[in-house]
């Protein structure tokens, strides 16, 4: 194949696979801007402040544990990618397995460790009395979701690995639209019915993860059933003896370590911004839900850049290896130039979308700056994360985010002493601090990735 021609095949298939990806992330940034909406619109004693505050502690408590098994969905994605490249059925159907097998067990302590968990997550949380009280309630609805929320992390990463986009787009699209409808009709009734108020929030999430579970599964069951069929029921038991896991628990290993460096820095995010009292903590989520949704846009280049990675390195084909990595990238930054200007048109009118306070609203405004602070260092982080998940470099992603991880709090640290005066004189400067902390995470993880790229992606020869 020509060059040109082969360029444009190429193009096709990263928006191909790209394409339902971002389809499906655009209803994502919508559940968590429809929740913290609700939760801005809802009338109670508490307030719009304290009912959003409550929204971002409970889910940053949630965060908090399925973070940490995101190395489920990443590990099964470049493993299973890898497989489809060297056309290995049977390979790509035990990963599944394996995958849901350790899903299963993790969501099942999950259930059982619940209350202890949440007493101790609650210890690192310096939030008002209301917003602590709403956050628990938010919890212990939410964590029931559990079993749904682990084992459909293993689907999603195996579907981008299979080169699915198509399954994965529908699974996010059915889990979320159906999150967006339920906490809506749950919060504020209909027909005469007067809802549940904020518990209604909570419970739509948990009718919208089993709902997407049910879906995966139908589709393994009439879509996949030739490819899991390749994999005996007597080898399914030799897929969890030691010598097979070993390779599974040396990525995953690091790729948990990775997890709990992303999950401390989103967790002190939310910690030190309860710390600014309800208003500054609801701005502080109002900004974080805007600033994710560059990320559910690129992270689409992200996921093609993953699917096209495992499978080039599964065919050993290192030159369109290397092709994809620079396409995906151009995609994406085209992504960011467009975002740029978006959120320095639309930023305070995205913000009033949110919620209703003016109070909120008037002090979220004052840091707009940050949003177009975000596509140009985002885009390459989070690019880069996909082309290392279908390298399977795991040990490369880990290092990434421990530099990450000190770059966050070294910045936060650093600033409060060398600006020490501007804190004394209002909490506004805390919040740019810490808006900056982050920013300073994104930049140590582009600059770590980009300096090893030649060296840790590449092809290894077969073994003659």
């Amino acid at each position: 194949m020509k060059p040109l021609l082969r360029d444009r095949a190429l193009n096709r298939e990263i928006l191909r696979l790209s394409i339902p990806s971002i389809l499906a992330n655009l209803t994502v940034p919508l559940v968590g801007i429809v929740d913290t909406a609700v939760a801005g619109h809802l009338h109670g004693a508490e307030g719009a402040a304290a009912f959003i505050g409550g929204i971002s502690v409970g889910a940053m408590l949630l965060n908090l544990i399925y973070w940490n098994f995101f190395f489920l969905r990443t590990g099964t994605g470049g493993l299973t990618a890898q497989a489809f490249g060297r056309g290995d059925a049977r390979e790509a159907a035990g990963i599944l397995v394996r995958g849901l097998g350790f899903a299963g067990v993790l969501s099942l302590l999950l259930l059982a460790l619940q209350v202890p968990f949440v007493r101790l997550g609650m210890l690192l949380v310096d939030a008002s009395e209301g917003v602590s009280r709403l956050a628990l309630r938010y919890f212990f609805i939410r964590i029931w979701a559990a079993p749904a929320t682990v084992g459909l992390m293993v689907f999603r990463g195996w579907f981008v690995g299979m080169q699915d986009s198509m399954s994965s787009m529908w699974t996010d699209l059915i889990v979320n639209v159906i999150n967006i409808a339920a906490s809506v009709l749950l919060a504020f009734g209909a027909f005469g019915w007067e809802g549940m108020g904020f518990d209604g929030i909570a419970t739509g999430t948990l009718v919208a993860q089993y709902s997407g579970l049910l879906y995966v599964v139908l589709v393994c069951l009439f879509k996949y059933r030739r490819t899991l069929g390749t994999l005996g029921r007597s080898e399914v038991a030799g897929l969890f003896k030691l010598q097979a896991l070993k390779p599974f628990f040396k990525m995953n290993a690091d790729l948990l370590g990775r997890s709990l460096c992303f999950t401390a820095i989103y967790m002190g995010y939310t910690i030190i911004a309860a710390g600014f009292g309800d208003v500054l903590l609801a701005c502080s989520s109002i900004m974080m839900q805007l600033l994710m949704i560059f990320s559910y846009f690129t992270d689409g280049f992200a996921y093609a850049g993953e699917a096209l990675t495992g499978r080039f390195i599964g065919a050993r084909d290192e030159e369109m290896l290397h092709r994809t990595v620079r396409y995906v990238f151009v995609w994406s930054l085209s992504i960011a130039v467009l975002f740029v200007g978006l959120y320095a048109g639309l930023g305070k009118g995205m913000i009033g979308l949110m919620t209703s306070d003016a109070g909120v609203v008037e002090r979220c405004s004052r840091f707009l700056p940050w949003l177009m602070v975000m596509p140009p260092l985002g885009c390459a982080a989070f690019t880069w994360d996909g082309v290392y998940l279908g390298a399977t470099a795991s040990r490369s992603l880990f290092m990434s985010m421990a530099f990450a991880l000190l770059g966050f709090f070294g910045c936060w640290w650093l600033g409060r002493l060398l600006f020490a005066a501007s804190f004394a004189h209002g909490a506004d400067a805390c919040l740019h601090l810490l808006l900056a902390a982050y920013f300073a995470h994104l930049a140590a993880r582009t600059i770590y990735l980009s300096a090893v790229y030649r060296k840790k992606i590449q092809i290894i020869p077969a073994q003659r």
